[in-house]
């Protein structure tokens, strides 16, 4: 039996995989800034002094980084409407695509935070900086540009991680294609098309983070201007 390969009636359907894409863009961002936000939060409560707010930080983040992403996605979506509170699926999505990478930006950030030599930081102490500018100036600008290519990396698994999301309906790239396959009974055409999709959304995404990371960290060190 020889295969007919048909692209006609799948690419046929490109508005469906553009919205497809764009509501996993959305996601992926959505998920990035607040993850962001989580993991930078974390990773200074790891280092705290406090041992209460350490140890919370710390069992956030094993019990994330131990646990399968599709159980967490599960959770949040059928978890919490089985106790009353219906939430939406990209709502849902997006709750429990933050609280994922917001865990393994934690390990990242704490990374780049602990590489901040203590002389620094004595130094900013002793120009009479405020707490508040010595964590932004002299750790956590400095720290995000040793781990930048670190979250880069992961906020793009982060979108791959997207297609997860599929599992309640949520309609992005990987539950278009589901429903495109369905509706033309062609398999391969339809997920080669998607794989290119990822691809593009891929390159996208590091094209992006790179030019952002050269307005953020190399333009700054040409002009002598502090981190």
């Amino acid at each position: 039996m020889t295969y007919k390969f048909d692209f006609s009636s799948v690419l046929a359907q490109w508005p469906l995989f553009l919205h497809g894409a764009g509501l996993t863009l959305r996601l992926s961002l959505a998920a990035t800034l607040l993850g962001l936000l989580i993991g930078t939060l974390c990773a200074i409560g790891r280092g705290s002094n406090n041992r209460f707010v350490a140890r919370a930080c710390a069992t956030y983040v094993e019990t994330i980084r131990n646990t399968p992403l599709l159980v967490q996605i599960f959770l949040v979506y059928f978890g919490l409407a089985s106790i009353g509170l219906k939430v939406p699926a990209f709502l849902a999505a997006v709750l429990a695509m933050v609280i994922n990478v917001g865990a393994y930006t934690t390990e990242i950030m704490r990374a780049g935070i602990e590489s901040i030599h203590r002389s620094q930081i004595e130094a900013a102490e002793c120009l009479a900086l405020s707490r508040a500018q010595i964590y932004w100036h002299v750790i956590l600008r400095p720290a995000t540009e040793r781990v930048y290519p670190a979250l880069t990396s992961q906020f793009v698994l982060l979108m791959l991680a997207t297609s997860i999301t599929s599992q309640i309906s949520a309609e992005e790239l990987t539950a278009i294609a589901n429903r495109v396959q369905s509706d033309t009974f062609r398999s391969f055409e339809t997920y080669a098309v998607v794989a290119v999709f990822y691809l593009l959304l891929s390159l996208l995404m590091r094209t992006a983070f790179w030019a952002a990371g050269q307005a953020l960290f190399t333009r700054r060190r040409k002009l002598g201007t502090p981190l």
